[in-house]
């Protein structure tokens, strides 16, 4: 097992179980006990657990949102082909709004070097795309990074969004059902994911097949925003089925 995959499966069985023992991790990755110390101190230096005598325990709250740093180690292959379908659906001298989130920030790496005009919505995607050689064209929002998330919130990026009108907005989401519509966890993130919306002519949603069903406590809008939604083939069914008669275009990948 590799490096990466040991610490994936670690970091979701910590968030799963609530805690985990050395003994217990080792003997479920077949990884020796110093190296599971190892894997533990690494992931906790990222956030992604805590590092407690012994062990480990999740640093998640029951109705939290998983830290960035853990949930990027979640469903990576499909998010890296819901990404490669995203950039697809994107044509060259497009604008386009790249919201936060994992499943975004694979987006913004298969963007660098296409001739279009991409303003990111996190600290991490403007990371990836600082440096994108031309026809690439960066455009960098005002805003207050959250603690963790690298997401920008507040007025200013509010007032960024709102002077501005883009072709495509890629959106990632905490939650969406066709009952419920799109949800976040946090109301910042929310409002901006409501601005962001607002800029733009087209919505394409970004998001795993566990999110779908799901729905956290700040609501975004109903489902019905969302013009095409990219997702795995672990989406629930019945819930895809539900999306396409409200109106939104589903390509599983």
């Amino acid at each position: 097992m590799s490096n990466s995959n040991r610490h994936r499966l670690i970091a979701r069985v910590v968030m799963e179980s609530g805690s985990a023992t050395v003994p217990e991790l080792a003997e479920l990755t077949g990884a020796s006990e110093m190296t599971i110390r190892r894997d533990l101190d690494t992931l906790a230096a990222q956030g992604a657990l805590e590092r407690v005598r012994g062990g480990a325990r999740t640093l998640l709250l029951r109705g939290e949102e998983p830290p960035f740093a853990l949930r990027a180690h979640e469903a990576t292959d499909a998010k890296r082909r819901i990404a490669a379908e995203v950039a697809r659906l994107i044509t060259d001298g497009e604008t386009v709004l790249l919201d936060s989130g994992t499943t975004c920030l694979e987006v913004a790496r298969l963007l660098r070097g296409r001739q279009i005009t991409v303003m990111p919505l996190s600290l991490q995607a403007i990371h990836v795309l600082s440096d994108a050689p031309a026809p690439t064209a960066l455009m960098v929002p005002g805003g207050r990074p959250r603690s963790g998330e690298g997401a920008l919130t507040g007025p200013l990026t509010l007032a960024s969004l709102a002077a501005l009108r883009f072709d495509t907005a890629v959106i990632g989401c905490c939650g969406l059902s066709a009952a419920e519509g799109l949800t976040a966890y946090d109301l910042d993130d929310a409002a901006v994911k409501k601005a962001t919306i607002a800029s733009a002519r087209r919505v394409i949603a970004a998001a795993d097949g566990s999110k779908l069903g799901h729905t956290a406590h700040a609501h975004v809008g109903a489902s019905t925003v969302v013009h095409t939604l990219v997702t795995d083939t672990t989406a629930p069914a019945d819930e895809v089925a539900a999306l396409e008669e409200a109106g939104t275009v589903v390509t599983g990948v």
